[in-house]
């Protein structure tokens, strides 16, 4: 903790609510966010890479056999949902749900457990979820948002972009009205890709910080919680890697 003494409530909700940053105003970087997330991406790319050096055919392990499982789990999701052909959309999708997974799946640490461990070491705050940090996700649905933008323009041609911007869906005769529609459908997608994880992780470790501040009567609430919440970060890595290929596809779709 920041100080000797024991927090309140209210002081405990805070403390586990608070990022570790450095900078002030628009440039406050929010170190846990970023190392977490890092970390996790090296760890997903390393493990990945070293896994498919070392797969066989003939004898698969557990883990290859699970990696193979969710890899064509979610290539079939790309076939179905995006139409058109692209050699992106699928590794982007796999890489995606992982990811996500892997930053979701950091609420199951017991959440006085990095503070407690960290604070020795001097740093007082730490933040372990990064998908309860809404500047990573606006970032990553910013990022969804650029390749849909630049997959329509490279599909359609500088040309037909513009004129299915114009143009849909109430004619060319309408074109400004055309363009406030459109504007307002892309800027809602990032908007709502991003605070939808957000918000379920946000709620997710909220539940986790209150049951902890039960003390020992926090047992019986602990697995139940913990166990439901697997599904929650599943289901939320699933969400965003869905909606993510529906935006793709949106975009490769003519709709003049």
């Amino acid at each position: 903790m920041a100080s000797g003494e024991a927090l309140t409530t209210s002081g405990y909700i805070v403390h586990h609510l608070t990022n570790l940053s450095v900078g002030q105003g628009f440039w406050t970087f929010h170190l846990d966010s970023l190392i977490v997330s890092g970390l996790l991406g090296l760890f997903a790319f390393v493990g990945m890479a070293k896994l498919a050096s070392r797969a066989s055919v003939t004898n698969p392990g557990k883990m290859q056999t699970l990696v193979e499982l969710i890899v064509s789990f979610v290539d079939q999701q790309a076939k179905d949902t995006y139409h058109g052909r692209s050699p992106l959309v699928t590794p982007l999708a796999i890489t995606i749900f992982i990811w996500v997974f892997l930053m979701n799946a950091m609420d199951l640490i017991p959440v006085d457990f990095l503070p407690v461990l960290l604070g020795f070491a001097g740093v007082h705050y730490f933040k372990a979820v990064p998908t309860t940090d809404p500047n990573l996700t606006f970032a990553m649905s910013l990022t969804v948002f650029a390749i849909m933008l630049v997959m329509g323009v490279k599909v359609k041609g500088v040309g037909g972009f513009l004129h299915e911007v114009f143009t849909v869906p109430f004619g060319a005769k309408l074109a400004p009205l055309n363009l406030l529609f459109r504007i307002i459908e892309d800027v809602a997608k990032p908007i709502s890709l991003s605070l939808r994880l957000f918000g379920n992780m946000y709620a997710g470790e909220m539940v986790f910080i209150l049951i902890a501040l039960m003390g020992i009567w926090q047992l019986p609430l602990a697995l139940p919680w913990a166990l439901f919440h697997i599904l929650i970060i599943t289901l939320q890595a699933f969400v965003f890697m869905m909606l993510t290929i529906v935006y793709l596809s949106m975009a490769s779709e003519s709709h003049g």
